[in-house]
């Protein structure tokens, strides 16, 4: 814009004014065209920002778009619902949503289907535990077998139930943690093939 104003001032100043262009190939070896190539080479300008016309910064800008509202939804309680378990990354930061080699936990559970599916059902509590059948099934049995809690809640299993491995150490918020607990516990939020059974035919009796 600021050479398009200097021409514009140059030909309104003077109706004479012109400008000529001479064809001058490299391989003739004319001494300004060299030294204009050496200049223009050596000046590397900073741009003060992204063209905002160009493909990269509009699909840039949109997903940022969607990644900040993604992560405005998901901070809201209704939006990642109030039973999600809220996890940390190795350096104890809350773990947000991201677009970025498809997200954070399918970097931690991704490779394996059956552990991603039970990572699902314990991050939001959607397991058949007894903390589960307690808010859908009353009639069924809610307590822990290990006869030690009243009820099989998803923290009981986590932190306390002689039932699993006792990997599950200190830092129980934290994602590498919480996987390496599910990979060592293969059965743990699993549905059973019997209880699996029965709560099939319980949905269509």
């Amino acid at each position: 814009m600021a050479i398009l104003g200097d021409l514009c001032h140059f030909f309104s100043k003077d109706l004479s004014n012109s400008i000529e262009f001479w064809e001058c190939p490299s391989h003739l070896g004319w001494h300004l065209h060299k030294a204009v190539d050496v200049e223009m080479k050596a000046f590397n300008p900073t741009p003060t920002y992204l063209c905002k016309t160009s493909w990269d910064y509009s699909k840039k800008s949109e997903c940022d778009d969607i990644s900040n509202i993604s992560k405005m939804m998901f901070q809201a309680s209704d939006g990642k619902g109030k039973q999600f378990l809220d996890l940390l990354d190795d350096n104890s930061n809350a773990i947000k949503p991201s677009y970025i080699k498809g997200g954070p936990w399918l970097q931690a559970f991704g490779q394996l289907n059956s552990l991603c599916t039970c990572v699902m059902r314990a991050i939001t509590n959607h397991a058949p535990i007894g903390e589960y059948r307690l808010r859908f099934f009353l009639r069924e049995e809610f307590k822990c077998p290990c006869g030690v809690y009243p009820i099989e809640s998803r923290r009981h299993i986590l932190h306390h139930c002689s039932r699993f491995n006792s990997y599950w150490n200190l830092r129980r918020g934290s994602l590498s943690h919480f996987a390496m607990f599910l990979k060592t516990n293969p059965n743990v939020f699993a549905f059973l093939s019997n209880t699996h059974t029965t709560s099939i035919s319980r949905s269509y009796s």
